[in-house]
């Protein structure tokens, strides 16, 4: 039996060193590890927490002696954290009040009853040096990289053929180094600033015009999270398209056809359940689609898919007429390739058309992340769900594109939202929309004829082999039927290693990819057939859609503008995309200080192998024996985030922190229902609480009742609490909190709010929104909480991307463990009796996990409790350095905030005019994207630097907001009029700058660069301040027209946009 790399290493390692080989052998010899040189890491047998100093930054830096000569010089935790030891103490110094030690400061901002009682543990590396216990030290870089390896290698990296909503793909080399493994990309945040947000907005105005096209209807939004969601969301628009009568009906009926694919109708269950509609799942087409008629007026909508998850193209015109003769919605999931040579779905009466954007360039990745696509008819365009990209103007009167119809989202609408999605998948999607600028209409139109004409070669070669295909081709995917399926494709993937999926035991599904040649077609003929078949002549003459009746043929063009007919050379495709890429502010421009955000380093390290073939090309239903490497790193990760958040299991499934925040609600309803006494459906969510969570309440079939708090401190309020849980008693369910609060304090009663919830009845949900600043210092388990969704987007460095990819991991008591939630197709996913699935792959968007990985393997318990540390030092001086020149809404009572503190600005509408908007707009002069708008509290500024901020970032931001605060005074001393300032008038273009009439209050030295730093530094806006009004009373979401949007007239820039 052949030995494992990860074996040999262990085992070598051991015969070298005779060390233990885990943390669970070093248990017995921790007080005799040698301490590390410095006294602040001298380990104690007892404490609550790490104890540090600021020398824990320079604890992580390379050293040469006689004692640590073999440890690694590329130690990680000093790469990531910004401040080090002298300006850390620096810091220290400057707080008011000031703090003697790194410590001390601690027990000021963390209360003292929720300091964890255990040190973090995370398994590193041996030490080479003999310094530090594995559980405490990280890897380096180089060792993470060498570990990883070995874990790719596990993975075994077969050609699939499975399909079920995903397909192989050329991912073309340009687009991948240029978008996916560029920082100026994947480090930007959602774009609310469209004016320093110009170029991925243009990208997601392209990636919704390829939507649109394609599906053949009006509307499209910038992607969602995967093609099952998109499935609820359509199912949900069904609902909420219902005229108010039909809304009445005690019974709701969703008719989904038997041919969706299996993981869309599972996820649909997990939806469905709390909106109380009956899935129903049948032939929607059979006896003239005579069910759905007898559903009548119960009946909400009908899903059908085009082409089915085994390849079959229907005629759905009939089905279409019925469903809107019941004044029903009908959706329809399709594959835009597909469209290329199909009749749009537009064009025989859907109402919605989802699907998987995954196959325009985007690698399978073990399931995710892919951008799915929703689109929608004129009638449905203000229900659609997730992110809207529109065009309007900016003040100057030049086309800019921004976010739409912001008033849908749930920061505004609460539970009362269409939708909990608060984020999309953003910079997939610009890998989708990029790749067809590069292909182009007629280079996409070649991919689809060469998929289905090998699809048809397949399908002949193996009739004349004398096995029996079960229908004829109409698009990527061929059945055949086969005697013992399962036992076929087991031994196909041992011999000849390529995956088939097992329909049944009667029938293998074969689905071709534009990745798919003469050599692969040959190596399938082999898994059915020894006989010779000469496929270059079966080849011959075939016609792509000959298989396809008149009616199913696309006759209507697509992706006619400039934009899809220009860039199909790598020079012009690499200086398009730079050229987005320039109008854009990212992290490699500055710090982006989005309070509730947490954007912090990405490390290059940690995204190094999310392009690695080995975790980039793995279908997510591939068998288990080919995805070991996979299976080891989510339990390591699961073990660890369980560790940090002090949970009894973890689920990785979640693919967005709303998600996350659905999932757990489901897991706590299941768990309720399982409870004697009343139906257990309150969730208690208090006023600050972030829009999400009374939506995601919503959607769990919740009752949402509102918590007040104290407008002293914005600690909830006690006594209020008492009440209801006293008025809900019986039918308390949950309680949702944040934790710290999102007006970036620790409450100091947050265990007595755990304990009186339950006292109720009730479990505790954590909104892990916040989990910077309680690594390693406390845990939501060790608190009380019995459910946590985390944001590795956030926390754990996996990058905003502009607006997603996104994890939403949830962590649970051990109560709640069995209830996790599984998956139809991958056995031993979720608890024993796990609530359905919330998303279309086993784990979610797998492929990114090894970054968060990465992060808290390299950082090790230690370093990610510096961090943490840190984070929380970080932003007490931006605080400490801002108090002397604007109000601070909340701190505890020695005067400190937690990582993230409120701006308060509202009292210079009385005193200047001049609100948050306005302050958001000038830092984009001075370089900086505007810290969190109007939330938590309206017209106020939340700002979170992150521990990976240096003193001199943090300094040249505090300069910035100082400085606007001088040019606020000149506003109300009269120095400068209320009306037309340099704040009023901000952002400030070139193009503005140098107009030839210079007719304003302040020069344009003024506007440009206000402080010195700016002319050897500055990031320049690509427009000028946009009308949001404008733009929202006329919905354009698609690429801008040909002709200036200058023949518009109305447009004046007046209106400030909704709070972000």
């Amino acid at each position: 039996m052949s030995t494992t790399p990860i074996a040999l290493r262990l085992r070598a390692q051991w015969l070298a060193t005779r060390r233990p080989l885990s943390s669970r052998c070093l248990l017995i010899n921790q007080r005799a590890a040698r301490p590390c040189a410095g006294a602040s890491l001298t380990r104690v047998s007892r404490r609550t927490f790490y104890s540090s100093s600021t020398e824990d930054t320079r604890a992580s830096e390379p050293k040469v002696d006689s004692g640590s000569i073999f440890a690694p010089l590329d130690t990680f935790p000093r790469r990531h954290i910004g401040p080090n030891a002298e300006t850390a103490e620096e810091m220290l110094r400057a707080l008011d009040p000031p703090a003697k030690t790194l410590d001390e400061f601690i027990a000021q901002v963390v209360p003292s009853s929720i300091l964890s009682s255990k040190d973090l543990k995370v398994e590193g590396p041996m030490p080479e040096s003999g310094s530090m216990a594995t559980s405490e030290g990280g890897f380096s870089e180089s060792q993470l990289l060498a570990r990883l390896r070995e874990i790719a290698g596990e993975n075994k990296v077969y050609k699939s053929y499975i399909g079920c909503g995903y397909a192989g793909t050329r991912v073309p080399e340009v687009i991948k180094r240029n978008i996916i493994e560029n920082p100026a990309w994947y480090t930007s945040y959602t774009p609310y600033q469209p004016e320093i947000s110009q170029g991925r907005l243009e990208s997601l105005l392209n990636f919704q015009t390829v939507i649109t096209d394609l599906t053949g209807l009006a509307i499209a939004n910038a992607s969602v999270l995967d093609e099952p969601t998109a499935a609820a969301e359509a199912m949900t628009l069904s609902v909420n398209a219902l005229p108010a009568a039909r809304l009445k009906r005690s019974k709701k009926v969703y008719f989904v056809s038997h041919l969706c694919h299996p993981q869309t109708i599972a996820v649909l269950e997990s939806r469905a359940s709390g909106f109380n509609i009956t899935i129903e799942v049948g032939d929607v087409l059979k006896d003239n689609s005579k069910r759905v008629e007898e559903i009548g007026e119960d009946l909400i909508g009908v899903l059908a898919q085009y082409p089915d998850t085994l390849g079959g193209v229907e005629d759905f015109r009939g089905l279409a007429d019925i469903v809107h003769k019941l004044k029903a919605t009908f959706a329809v999931g399709t594959d835009l390739l597909a469209l290329t040579l199909l009749t749009p779905p537009g064009e025989f009466g859907a109402d919605v058309a989802f699907g998987n954007a995954q196959r325009f360039g985007v690698p399978l990745g073990f399931g995710g992340p892919h951008a799915a696509f929703f689109a929608v008819s004129e009638k449905h365009k203000r229900k659609i769900p997730g992110r809207l990209i529109g065009l309007s103007k900016d003040r100057l009167g030049d086309p800019a594109a921004r976010l739409a119809l912001q008033t849908r989202e749930q920061h505004i609408r609460r539970e009362k939202a269409t939708s909990n999605i608060c984020t999309a998948q953003a910079l997939l999607a610009n890998m989708n929309a990029m790749y067809a600028v590069y292909h182009g209409p007629k280079g996409l139109k070649r991919i689809a004829e060469k998929v289905t004409k090998l699809a048809q070669v397949l399908a002949k070669a193996l009739e004349q082999a004398g096995v029996e295909v079960k229908q004829a081709v109409r698009f990527d995917t061929v059945l055949v039927k086969k005697s013992e399926a399962k036992l076929f494709a087991q031994k196909a993937a041992q011999l000849l290693l390529i995956n088939f999926r097992v329909v049944d035991n009667e029938t293998i599904a074969i689905t071709i990819d534009e990745t798919v040649g003469k050599k692969q077609i040959d190596e399938i003929l082999r898994a059915f057939t020894t006989e010779d078949v000469d496929v270059m002549e079966l080849a011959e003459g075939l016609q792509a859609t000959s298989n396809l009746p008149e009616s199913l043929k696309r006759t209507s063009s697509y992706l006619t503008h400039p934009v899809f007919n220009s860039h199909h050379s790598e020079t012009e495709i690499l200086r398009y995309m730079h050229h987005l890429q320039s109008k854009d502010l990212s992290l490699v421009h500055s710090m982006i200080p989005l309070g509730s955000c947490t954007m912090k380093l990405n490390a290059t390290t940690e995204m190094v192998p999310i392009s690695w073939p080995e975790f980039a090309n793995i279908h997510p239903f591939a068998p288990m024996d080919q995805t070991r490497g996979y299976a080891e790193l989510i339990r390591e990760l699961e073990s660890d985030l369980a560790e940090i958040t002090g949970f009894h299991a973890v689920t990785l499934q979640p693919n967005s922190g709303a998600q996350g925040e659905f999932t757990g609600l489901r897991i706590i309803r299941k768990y309720q229902e399982q409870q004697p006494g009343k139906k257990r459906d309150i969730c208690l969510i208090p006023v600050s609480a972030h829009g999400t969570n009374p939506a995601s309440a919503a959607m769990a079939g919740m009752r949402v009742v509102t918590i007040k708090c104290e407008t002293t401190t914005g600690n909830l309020d006690m006594k209020d609490l008492k009440a209801k849980c006293e008025q809900y008693s019986e039918e308390l369910g949950a309680i949702m909190v944040t934790y710290p609060s999102t007006f970036g304090v620790f409450e100091p009663q947050i265990k007595d709010v755990c304990e009186l919830v339950h006292q109720h009845g009730g479990q505790v949900y954590m909104d892990g929104a916040n989990m910077n600043a309680q690594i390693g210092l406390c845990s939501p388990g060790e608190i009380g909480a019995d459910v946590c969704h985390l944001n590795l987007h956030k926390t754990f460095c996996i990058p905003h991307g502009g607006g997603g990819p996104g994890v939403g991991p949830v962590g649970v008591a051990e109560h709640l463990a069995p209830f996790l939630p599984g998956h139809p197709l991958v056995e031993g996913v979720g608890g024993e009796t796990g609530i359905a699935p919330v998303s279309g792959a086993p784990w979610g968007s797998a492929s990114i996990l090894p970054i968060s990985w990465a992060y808290i393997k390299m950082m090790g318990a230690r370093g990610l409790t510096h961090a943490t540390k840190i984070t929380l030092l970080n932003a007490n001086y931006i605080l400490s350095r801002l108090k002397p020149h604007y109000p601070i809404l909340y701190t505890n009572e020695k005067g400190r905030c937690a990582h993230e503190f409120i701006l308060d600005v509202r009292k210079f509408k009385d005193t200047a005019g001049i609100e948050a908007i306005d302050v958001a707009k000038r830092l984009q002069d001075y370089g900086f994207h505007a810290p969190t708008m109007s939330w938590p509290v309206a017209n106020t500024l939340m700002i979170e630097p992150t521990e990976s901020e240096n003193k001199a970032e943090l300094d040249r931001f505090c300069d910035a907001l100082i400085s606007i605060r001088e040019e606020i005074a000149e506003i109300e001393g009269g120095k400068q009029p209320k009306d037309g300032n340099v704040m009023k008038m901000a952002p400030h273009t070139m193009k503005d700058l140098l107009r030839n009439e210079w007719d304003r209050s302040y020069s344009r030295e003024k506007a440009a660069y206000p402080l010195a730093y700016l002319r050897e530094k500055k990031f320049w806006p690509s427009v000028a301040r946009l009308d949001d009004a404008y733009g929202d009373m006329n919905l354009f979401c698609s690429c801008a027209p040909v002709e200036s949007l200058n023949t518009i007239d109305g447009l004046t820039g007046a209106a400030a946009p909704m709070p972000t």
